[in-house]
């Protein structure tokens, strides 16, 4: 076991020209023995698995493409049965600022929420660093769905401001009730972040910065994010009026 007791969760598909970046930010702003890397690979056909290896990053390739969701748990059930304390989510195309990490990290270690969610909304104090790209806004429909899903988890008391945040941590506790199957495997966002309120877990957002890639093949695209507001909304609606799992 590495005496490292946080894992930070990559999932990857084809990102093949983004990986080497992500993985040399995220080593200036953390030491081997502060966090663990763990590239989880969804069955790319690039060269995503091969360079993440070559630097040196562990890798799990999933045997084909079976969706973001699938890729998140493996690292979920991953975390837990190397008993990891820790998990930090992050995207691996370059969009979410790794030097908002530490800050994950030191809300999670001093216990002020269970899972703490990097929010593109919340405003900045002039403790923040500058943005080094331009900040990701998202199309009409994106904004429309996010400002929707807010009003929508606000039924059930819960408050967040970017409930389709992909920037998360979380305590082993989360990380734990997350690897079964009642993790969500097509669009986990704000459906996941209901369903841990309803069963008892806290939340709280800190503020980051996220960018906008151009090259990034996302489900927000062409007709996608119509599908993608449907099947979302379907599934945050199911998530507030099912019963409640034991944790």
């Amino acid at each position: 076991m590495s005496p490292s007791d946080t894992i930070i969760i990559l999932p990857a598909y084809n990102e093949a020209n983004h990986i080497l970046q992500t993985l040399a930010d995220l080593s200036s702003v953390s030491t081997q023995a502060e966090y663990d890397l763990l590239v989880i690979n969804d069955g790319s056909t690039d060269q995503t698995a091969d360079l993440a290896r070559q630097a040196g990053c562990p890798c799990l390739s999933l045997p084909v493409h079976l969706g973001y969701g699938t890729a998140l748990q493996t690292g979920y059930k991953y975390a837990v049965r190397n008993g990891y304390r820790y998990a930090i989510q992050m995207d691996t195309d370059g969009q979410h600022d790794v030097r908002f990490l530490p800050e994950i990290h030191r809300q999670l270690r001093l216990k002020t929420a269970d899972v703490v969610v990097g929010s593109r909304f919340l405003p900045h104090d002039e403790t923040s660093p500058t943005p080094r790209r331009p900040i990701y806004a998202g199309t009409l429909l994106r904004r429309l769905g996010i400002r929707l899903f807010r009003i929508i988890l606000r039924l059930w008391g819960l408050s967040v401001t970017d409930p389709t945040s992909g920037f998360v941590g979380l305590q082993r506790s989360a990380c734990e009730f997350l690897a079964t199957d009642i993790f969500p495997f097509d669009y986990p966002d704000a459906d996941v972040l209901l369903l841990l309120h309803r069963n008892g877990f806290a939340i709280r957002e800190i503020p980051v910065y996220m960018y906008t890639n151009p090259e990034r093949g996302s489900i927000h695209r062409g007709c996608a994010p119509f599908w993608y507001m449907i099947k979302e909304l379907l599934a945050v609606l199911f998530a507030g009026v099912r019963s409640r799992e034991i944790v």
